[in-house]
């Protein structure tokens, strides 16, 4: 399970360096791709393939389907650590989640997501004003 919360630099060339902790859990080589809410995804080979399966699943004929399947593999790319536990995001992907120097890294159970620290510092203000109500809706049948 990936959890936590890093804050790390990116540089020029778009390389960041990943905690060792969730390098390990990723394993050698590993997929990023465009998230949602304008970050960034990591899967491990593992769970890449898993979502790979439910994801050929969606009907092609389906509109939403498409472009969401364009969208998300378009941006994919395999990647591997260098010596120093960094990797390289290609310059679309820097784009699309808006990275500037301050980055943060954080660990949603399956996958990585990396966030511009400004974007994320906003989606954190603007969804702990929701989540009381947020959890209502999710959990009101579930007994936590």
């Amino acid at each position: 399970m990936l959890i936590g919360e890093y804050h790390h630099s990116i540089d020029d060339k778009g390389r960041i360096v990943i905690p060792t902790k969730y390098r390990m859990e990723l394993g050698e080589s590993f997929v990023i791709t465009r998230g949602l809410e304008k970050c960034l995804y990591i899967y491990s080979m593992n769970k890449w393939n898993e979502l790979v399966e439910k994801l050929n699943a969606l009907p092609f004929t389906k509109k939403d389907a498409r472009v969401f399947i364009r969208t998300f593999f378009s941006g994919a790319t395999v990647c591997e650590f260098d010596k120093s536990g960094r990797i390289n995001i290609i310059s679309p992907l820097v784009s699309y989640a808006g990275l500037s120097k301050n980055c943060v890294i954080i660990g949603v159970n399956d996958r990585l997501e990396i966030w511009d620290e400004t974007t994320f510092n906003t989606f954190i203000e603007k969804s702990s004003k929701e989540m009381e109500d947020i959890a209502e809706n999710l959990f009101e049948d579930l007994s936590l």
